[in-house]
């Protein structure tokens, strides 16, 4: 790399996402579940300005609370940029500085969206150009969400949800998110579905597979098509582990929304809005009910460069 391919820093964005479908098959050997999901990338974003440094360093803050986000190795987005220098032989550093607005531990992927975009500054702050299929490599070898965070849009995952295949959704979607306060441990979740499935309290384990309905709801465009359709198998173990999610998501759907759900692995709740006008209403309920509500929109773009 020579310096006039390098920059002094560079600005990137990731979004957060919504699983709008999340089939969870059984338990593997290794202890990793195969699932089928059909994500969207959302309006909330987290934000990395990168710039060259003489070793590996990071500096966390944002609209949420970051107490509990380490700025070390454990930190995704570190070793995002670890990796990188790995790959293309860089024997620099960076540090990183990152503002999250996705809710921390929340299901909605704010870590890999800090990876996803921590790779795509970095591979511009060092000049590295690396291709697509190979950035995602890299993504994928990180955690299953941070491709999708690469991606952006509507996408199908396989395996272990980084097997992607863009899904074709027509229109805007409109949601609102009511963040939790304590976050819950994905591994967690997943345990207690298998506890659940095991003493017969939540269905078998399926094949995992994406519904053709879900998706011919995604590519009418219409959210009340889509509301009937929506999925996610964490849900009932999400709620067994916070019972008190129960009443948000009954005051939500009292409120207008067309469903409400567990994203991801939660505590972070997402509602499905009949449009623009039915969100903005909706979160004004929730917010006079002492809820943190925010109005996002889907799909968007992955991570992008926002300067250079």
């Amino acid at each position: 790399m020579t310096d006039a391919a390098r920059s002094a820093a560079v600005r990137v964005r990731a979004p957060g996402k919504l699983n709008v479908f999340f089939q969870v098959g059984g338990v593997q050997p290794d202890g990793y579940h195969d699932v089928a999901s059909v994500y969207q990338a959302v309006s909330l974003y987290e934000e990395i300005r990168a710039t060259h440094a003489p070793g590996f360093s990071m500096t966390v803050r944002g609209s949420v609370d970051v107490s509990g986000v380490p700025a070390d190795d454990r930190n995704l987005a570190l070793r995002a940029a670890r990796m990188l220098a790995a790959e293309i032989g860089y024997d620099g550093g960076v540090h990183l500085e990152v503002v999250k607005d996705v809710p921390v531990a929340g299901g909605m992927g704010g870590g890999s969206a800090d990876a996803a975009a921590a790779l795509v500054a970095c591979d511009a702050l060092w000049g590295a150009g690396l291709a697509h299929t190979t950035l995602h490599a890299l993504a994928a070898r990180l955690g299953a969400d941070v491709p999708f965070a690469l991606m952006g849009g509507t996408a199908v995952g396989t395996g272990r949800g980084d097997e992607l295949s863009p899904a074709l959704a027509t229109g805007r979607l409109d949601w609102v998110i009511v963040p939790a306060e304590g976050g819950l441990s994905t591994p967690a979740v997943y345990g207690h579905l298998d506890e659940m499935r095991a003493r017969g309290d939540a269905a078998e384990a399926p094949v995992p597979a994406a519904a053709p309905e879900v998706l011919q709801a995604l590519r009418t465009g219409d959210p009340r098509v889509l509301a009937g359709q929506l999925r996610n198998d964490l849900h009932q173990a999400a709620l067994s582990l916070r019972p008190d999610l129960a009443r948000v998501l009954d005051l939500g759907t009292e409120a207008g929304a067309l469903a409400g759900m567990v994203s991801g692995s939660g505590p972070t709740l997402a509602f499905l809005a009949a449009g623009s006008e039915a969100a903005l209403e909706l979160q004004i309920v929730l917010s006079a009910a002492g809820l943190t509500a925010l109005h996002v929109h889907g799909p968007v773009a992955g991570a992008r460069v926002l300067s250079a």
